[in-house]
């Protein structure tokens, strides 16, 4: 036996438990750029359209969002309206896929057991690199195909779908180091997802100040690739050689460590417990504290960095008609400033989610490890050991907007020199996002009171969420299908006007979705497996 033995077998039961998953994945990737080109086609058919619109593009403030426009045609409009979207969930799917098959099989326990078997020591790293890999190939072919058929050069096409699944492979060489750094498959997401969230930061400020910034960023690299705009196939080797460097490195600490270890030892508790974790709540402090407090920053540093930028939209001369409404659709109708930060504080409330999500399924993760059993044992009953999670599902995420409206108010302010005046403004327009929050919050509980085995479904409903308010508008899709998602009801601040009653409804079906979901919680078995 050779240390990748038994690699075939498990990349292919890896594809079997995430067919549906995977394949969710790679139609929604691979569909996004080819509807944005065929909706472009038609927004601007002539080349006076896209001069008009190149100017806009051009300001700083779009340029931090989304990057430079590097090529005046319909495909390098479509890479810039699509790219940075594209690179940010291809990287997503890729680091969790990785540790969902690497780190999470070993914390759970099943990989102690395979190994049991005649498999490699690599083969379970292996077997995850593959499968991502595979399905980011996948992803890159269908994505240039679905350009080619609505017209657009070949070599634009083949690079960005190229573009698009190299992003996706080196994050799965990143996903792949991070998983031997820690016991805990959160804590490997949470690294590898950290450093995701830094190159878009380091790309956005790279992209309107310094430039050799950009450079440091996978993402910037990615756009510097530069689809249907002379093309600069040679970026391709910045992906292979440090993606291959994360990989060395992967392969080598599997090599050192025993299973279920991390390289990081986690660091030894007192042998007796303190007074702090003496009730569920304060049990529930500890594990989501780490979280909690890495999406603070990186949050706060968002809305610093994007608040800062918002001050240059001002400068827009005789914007595009047809840009100035989608700006408007997205943000609101007082003026395009105000427009851009509803926008900005928009997609604020969907990352947010994100923790929302997390922490809600820690339920669920506490469930099937079997360590709810040994609390349930004691005086605690279900519904406080619930509570004490749902409580930092609902507040923290209350924190975590913040802590992105008040440094988008300092990072704003400090442009205009009225930093008084916009911290409540942005403050305000960060919190109106808590409610559609909250119904993510109620669903993921609903998920796991009535049918536990489906609870990932909560991270179905946020991506849904993104993409119809993102691009439902581009797509023309109907407003009764964009209304679907809580986020098109939340009132677009600053900008428009507040009206409290759709924040009531959000509010009142987070309410009854919860509801149910701890109806269901009281009355099943615990654990389901």
């Amino acid at each position: 036996m050779n240390s990748l033995t038994g690699t075939r077998a498990l990349a292919r039961l890896a594809f079997r438990l995430d067919r549906v998953r995977l394949t969710v994945w790679v139609l929604g990737l691979a569909v996004m750029p080819m509807g944005t080109a065929a909706n472009y086609l038609s927004l601007y058919p002539t080349e006076a359209d896209l001069r008009a619109v190149s100017a806009v593009l051009s300001n700083p403030s779009l340029v931090a969002l989304s990057g430079p426009l590097f090529g005046l045609s319909i495909g390098g409009l479509t890479a810039w309206k699509i790219g940075v979207t594209e690179f940010i969930l291809v990287g997503l799917m890729s680091l969790l896929t990785v540790v969902r098959h690497t780190r999470t099989e070993e914390e759970t326990g099943r990989l102690e057991l395979i190994g049991a078997t005649v498999v490699g020591r690599y083969a379970p790293l292996t077997a995850a690199l593959l499968v991502t890999g595979l399905v980011n190939l996948a992803i890159a072919a269908l994505i240039a195909l679905g350009l080619l058929a609505t017209g657009l050069p070949a070599a634009g096409s083949l690079a960005f779908g190229l573009a698009t699944g190299l992003v996706g492979m080196l994050f799965a060489a990143i996903a792949a180091a991070s998983a031997q750094l820690t016991q805990s498959a959160r804590a490997a997401s949470a690294i590898a997802g950290a450093v995701l969230g830094g190159t878009y930061l380091l790309r956005a400020v790279g992209d309107t100040g310094p430039t050799w910034l950009s450079w440091l960023s996978p993402t910037g690299w990615a756009l510097h690739l530069r689809p249907y705009a002379g093309e600069r196939w040679w970026v391709a080797g910045l992906f292979v050689g440090v993606g291959a460097v994360f990989a060395v490195v992967a392969y080598a600490l599997v090599a050192r460590r025993d299973v279920g270890a991390g390289l990081l030892r986690e660091r030894l508790g007192s042998a007796e417990s303190s007074p702090a974790l003496r009730s569920p709540l304060a049990l529930a402090w500890r594990l989501h504290r780490g979280l909690l407090l890495g999406w603070t920053i990186g949050l706060a540093l968002t809305g610093a960095v994007m608040g800062g930028a918002a001050a240059g939209i001002g400068d827009l001369q005789s914007p595009n008609q047809q840009l100035t409404d989608i700006l408007t659709r997205m943000g609101g109708n007082n003026g395009l400033t105000d427009a851009f930060l509803a926008a900005i504080f928009g997609i604020t409330g969907m990352v947010a989610a994100a923790y929302t999500v997390q922490a809600i399924l820690r339920l669920r993760q506490e469930e099937s490890s079997g360590r709810v059993e040994a609390l349930l044992a004691t005086p605690v009953g279900r519904l406080r050991w619930a509570a004490s999670h749902l409580t930092f599902a609902l507040l923290g995420t209350a924190l975590l907007l913040a802590a992105a409206g008040i440094a988008g108010g300092l990072g704003y302010g400090m442009q205009v020199h009225d930093i008084g005046g916009q911290i409540g403004r942005l403050l305000g327009a960060a919190l109106v996002q808590l409610p559609a929050t909250w119904v993510l919050a109620g669903f993921g509980t609903a998920l796991i009171g009535l049918a536990p085995r489906f609870s990932a479904l909560a991270w179905a409903a946020l991506i849904l969420s993104v993409l119809l308010v993102e691009l439902g508008a581009l797509f023309g899709l109907s407003q009764w299908i964009v209304d679907a998602t809580p986020f098109a009801h939340v009132p677009k601040l600053p900008g428009s006007a507040f009206t409290v009653t759709p924040m009531l409804w959000l509010t009142a079906i987070a309410l009854a979705l919860g509801a149910v979901g701890l109806a269901g919680l009281h009355r099943r078995d615990v654990p389901v497996a």
